[in-house]
């Protein structure tokens, strides 16, 4: 554990944060610690992170099947840490069909699914794909994406062909804000995440724009310092209930997987 616990922290009325932007596990090429769950609690006792929704590294950069069965292994008995499997197209029967997968995520506790399409080689947008997002999409599972990952112009059609399906797209840099801002106008569920949404009060005036509830926290540690996300969080000029908002709430709401009923 860190010097200073997130209860600590909440203690003296910060407001509660939840990440839904870390991974675990030792990256091959980045010295960003040895990637374990000791190392990511530290991190988040030090800047006041309550609990967070992690994917696995090996997921991402490896075997996701492999890596999403040792994920559940890796949080098993952490109250705090949640856990975020990493989706393929079904064209391969890697992950047990798309209602396989979807079904077989929800019985395991997994909380979210995580999209590499440029690293793992398809197209995210595409028909390889339609099934698995339209299972996830009926579980209720909300996805998450980095920009680097993906185009804006391809967010915006998975939207409109999935419209049941939450989307959190993080890692949006600084000049991003007139493609973010055209997505969020035409779609009603899709969400940025604030790790490296670094734009000079971009945070402020998407906020302004759309409402605080189109934005979550993440990190993205630990390849990102998490610090960086919760600074430009509680140091921006958001009210205190907007920050509440983002901090947690919206996640939260996220991770229901409420069910409309017809």
């Amino acid at each position: 554990m860190g010097s200073r616990s997130a209860g600590a922290a909440m203690s003296e009325g910060r407001p509660v944060l939840i990440d839904a932007d870390a991974m675990l596990g030792r990256h091959p090429r980045r010295d960003v610690g040895g990637g374990t769950v000791a190392e990511l609690l530290a991190a988040m006792d030090r800047v006041g992170i309550a609990e967070a929704v992690v994917g696995n590294t090996t997921s991402w950069l490896h075997d996701p099947a492999r890596g999403n069965r040792e994920l559940l292994a890796l949080v098993d008995g952490q109250p705090r840490l949640s856990p975020c499997w990493v989706m393929l197209p079904d064209t391969c029967g890697e992950t047990g069909g798309a209602a396989g997968f979807a079904d077989t995520a929800v019985a395991s506790g997994v909380r979210a699914v995580r999209a590499f399409p440029r690293d793992h080689g398809y197209d995210l947008a595409g028909t390889d794909t339609a099934a698995v997002l339209a299972a996830l999409e009926s579980v209720r599972l909300p996805l998450l994406l980095d920009a680097g990952q993906i185009t804006w112009a391809a967010v915006e059609r998975i939207s409109c062909d999935h419209p049941g399906l939450r989307i959190v797209v993080g890692g949006a840099g600084y000049r991003m804000l007139r493609q973010i801002a055209g997505v969020l106008g035409r779609t009603a569920y899709v969400s940025v995440g604030l790790a490296d949404l670094s734009s000079h009060l971009g945070l402020e005036w998407l906020a302004e724009r759309f409402g605080a509830g189109r934005l979550v926290f993440g990190t993205g540690a630990p390849y990102r310092d998490p610090a960086e996300a919760v600074t430009r969080l509680l140091w921006s000029e958001l009210g205190e209930a907007e920050v509440a908002a983002i901090g947690a709430g919206n996640l939260r709401r996220l991770l229901r997987r409420e069910v409309k009923v017809a």
